[in-house]
């Protein structure tokens, strides 16, 4: 986190917060050429503030809680002193950028996906 993250109130800029669960989403990805993972779906509930503090690190909980023909289903949450900050909904799609469509998961992609897996009550 920077500085400039903040707004006048020191509250973390909502933008930014985005940033952060992208950056976590990223690092689950598989970097298999042709896995083009695109964003279609986001829903965002903004549950407590955020507050910037010098060299404070904030956690990021990614979770799949579905595995469609071509889509994600994933959770993210934010916590920041032990509780959740913000929580967001989201979709993913397998994206064939050649056919400007989406495509059916591969067995490999449902096997990387499965590995953040979690049924319907977790």
């Amino acid at each position: 986190m920077r500085w400039s993250d903040t707004d006048v109130f020191g509250h973390v800029n909502h933008a930014r917060v985005l940033g952060l669960l992208e950056d976590a989403r990223l690092a689950m990805v598989d970097s298999t050429p042709g896995a083009g993972i695109i964003l279609a779906r986001l829903e965002v509930d903004y549950l407590r503030q955020v507050h910037y503090r010098v060299a404070e690190h904030l956690t990021v909980t990614s979770t799949i809680s579905r595995l469609g023909r071509s889509s994600i289903g994933m959770r993210q949450e934010l916590t920041q002193d032990g509780e959740v900050g913000l929580r967001a909904e989201m979709v993913l799609v397998n994206f064939d950028y050649a056919a400007d469509a989406s495509a059916p998961l591969t067995d490999a992609q449902r096997a990387h996906w499965s590995r953040w897996l979690v049924d319907a009550a977790g």
